[in-house]
């Protein structure tokens, strides 16, 4: 592939990666492709994507920060710890997976992020009727969801939005505000165990990083101003797409 159309395609990836995170979630659906169909080995592609994306998601909280409300019982710090402990677990948990076997489990991996991010509001109104849950729960499953993110990551912003709404928030600006800088505090562990293994192709993943936080910033000042359900629609179009393709790849 040309250099010059891999670069520009990683940029533009990154950037409405960015943007897609701040809004609605499901940026990585353009950025771990993007860095396969450029040549990445899909591992690799993991990680470098979170470590592109991640700053992306303290640029969306800054733009988000006069809308952070916290969490009833629940403090932040705590929700922060459980969060960075769960992406570092993740992260190592991927760098002991083989690559022939994260390319058997990934289509499956973005199979689930599919189905959570187009039925998370179906079941979780479900889930509401049938469970009850406190703020030690809160606690178990900010970890499971930081484990997921660590290790993958697709749709994790969005299944943190559907765990949150079991716990009684409906603001989705406030839970925006959350979701960002949790996203980036577990992913920014996760970044530090993937520098150190040496899992990460920095001129791909240097390209991105412009996009993404340019991307987030501004996704994050014009969301008000976006009707989510043609983003969601459009996320969720090219993620199945996306699934179909990685297992017939497979």
């Amino acid at each position: 592939m040309d250099p010059i159309f891999s670069q520009s395609l990683l940029f533009l990836a990154a950037l409405g990666a960015g943007a897609i995170n701040a809004v609605a979630g499901g940026g990585s659906f353009l950025t771990f492709p993007a860095l396969v169909l450029t040549g990445v080995p899909s591992l690799i592609a993991n990680a470098s994507s979170t470590v592109a994306l991640f700053p992306a998601s303290f640029a969306s909280a800054w733009a988000y920060r006069r809308q952070f409300t916290g969490f009833d019982g629940v403090s932040f710090k705590a929700m922060l710890a459980v969060s960075l402990v769960g992406g570092t677990g993740g992260a190592l948990l991927l760098l002991s997976t083989p690559q022939s076997l994260f390319d058997a489990v990934i289509p499956w991996l973005l199979a689930f992020a599919t189905l959570v991010f187009t039925f998370g509001r179906q079941i979780t109104p479900v889930l509401e009727r049938w469970i009850r849950l406190g703020p030690v729960s809160l606690l178990v499953a900010q970890f499971l969801t930081a484990l997921y993110g660590g290790y993958f990551g697709g749709a994790v912003g969005i299944i943190q939005l559907s765990v949150w709404t079991l716990f009684g928030l409906r603001d989705i600006h406030a839970m925006n505000a959350s979701k960002t800088l949790l996203t980036g505090s577990m992913n920014a562990m996760a970044v530090v165990c993937f520098a150190i293994a040496g899992t990460v192709w920095w001129p791909q993943t240097l390209v991105m990083l412009g996009g993404a936080v340019l991307g987030g910033y501004l996704g994050a000042r014009v969301a008000q101003r976006l009707d989510p359900r043609l983003v969601r629609g459009g996320i969720i179009a090219l993620s199945v797409g996306i699934t179909v393709l990685f297992f017939l790849r497979g």
